[in-house]
């Protein structure tokens, strides 16, 4: 606290606990003052004697350098009445009645200030992660986005392994030229540094799954029921949005743990059931729109048509529909872990019309189509590429 006035009280202030000596300062170069304060009915009265107006103080307006005390024997005080200025005032009983009149400059009363604050902090900040994880945003994707490229494809591998177990890879050289060529056109619009490595497997599951490491498996069943490229490089669109947002990666290590993700990420044994938990995982509506979004800006980028992927929305789910078996076996199972089709169907007609040709020309499409003319058994899980 500041130092003790240098002129001694007298008999006016010590038979007046309302009044007592002060120091006042202006703020400017000038030297501080001596005088007398009381408490007056409104605020403190400050006299600091001939040649000086005497000021008034409201106490509504009043603050403190520190709050004050019940033992407090002295106070700093300030106000925007006097901008710049500070008033040092010394007694105990001063000090106690000031409290009285000024309640706001209480301990008590800033320790409730401080809780309204903290209790404010708290909300923003719960409302800031509500709203971010609502979103999709979770602090395991910027983990995701951190990792070497070596450890997700990993992650990858594992996933990609367990999930088509059983299943041959197709690999007639046509087919894969076409895709390849498919998977190309798609990525000119991704960002720099992602790429993608899509498989078709002989499943007659109608699915497409993005898994770590920017890798996509797509299903003989889905190309089965597709009628046209622009369908296909709309599905391999979306997942390919997946893969930008690491979603994949993010679902992995939510479910199995972070240090079990990194143990597989560092060469320490696979998971056997990752690529069938990635597979129910499902992501958020937030996380599906986000994917969306990516697939009409890559679909765009390559000159290709979105409505092939809202017509086979809406086509697939009206199979679904009728056929009641298909979708008790599970053949078709793709829109089940999507959103709805006429949700997807509204976003593509919002869409404003570009330059356009279709994804791939008549032969490529019949020669994808023909993938899995020739297929190999799928590799053993961790046996690597």
């Amino acid at each position: 606290m500041p130092g003790t006035l240098l002129m001694a009280p007298n008999e006016t202030t010590n038979s007046n606990p309302n009044r007592s000596y002060c120091r006042f300062t202006s703020g400017r170069s000038s030297l501080p003052v001596d005088g007398v304060a009381t408490l007056g009915v409104s605020g403190v009265e400050i006299d600091l004697g001939p040649g000086h107006p005497a000021q008034l103080w409201n106490y509504d307006r009043l603050k403190s350098l520190e709050p004050v005390r019940g033992n407090a024997i002295d106070v700093l005080l300030s106000s925007p009445e006097a901008p710049g200025a500070s008033l040092f005032v010394q007694g105990a009983k001063f000090a106690a009645n000031l409290a009285g009149h000024a309640p706001h400059l209480t301990a008590r009363a800033a320790r409730r200030r401080s809780w309204k604050w903290g209790l404010l902090l708290a909300a923003i900040v719960a409302l800031a992660v509500a709203a971010s994880f609502a979103a999709g945003w979770s602090p395991l994707r910027s983990f995701a986005a951190a990792l070497p490229d070596s450890w997700r494809q990993r992650l990858g591998d594992s996933a990609r392994e367990s999930m088509t177990e059983g299943h041959k890879e197709c690999v007639d050289a046509h087919g894969v030229a076409a895709l390849s060529n498919l998977s190309a056109r798609l990525s000119k619009a991704a960002p720099d540094g992602v790429s993608f490595n899509v498989r078709v497997y002989d499943w007659p599951l109608m699915n497409a799954f993005a898994v770590p490491g920017g890798q996509i498996v797509l299903t003989k069943g889905l190309l089965d029921k597709a009628e046209s490229p622009d369908e296909v490089a709309g599905v391999l669109a979306h997942e390919m949005g997946h893969g930008i947002e690491m979603h994949p990666e993010t679902g992995i290590i939510r479910s199995v743990g972070l240090a079990a993700a990194v143990e597989i990420m560092l060469g320490g044994g696979g998971l056997a059931n990752a690529g069938l938990m990635l597979a129910q995982l499902g992501y958020s509506r937030g996380a599906e729109h986000e994917a969306d979004l990516d697939a009409l800006h890559l679909l765009k980028g390559a000159g290709i048509a979105p409505k092939g992927l809202g017509n086979f929305f809406v086509r697939v789910s009206k199979i679904e529909g009728e056929n009641s078996a298909d979708a008790k076996s599970g053949a078709l199972t793709w829109l089940r872990t999507h959103p709805p089709a006429a949700e997807r169907a509204k976003l593509v007609r919002q869409q404003s019309d570009y330059p356009a040709t279709p994804a791939l020309d008549e032969q490529s499409w019949q020669e994808l189509k023909s993938i899995c003319k020739t297929t190999i058994e799928p590799q053993k899980p961790g046996s690597g590429d």
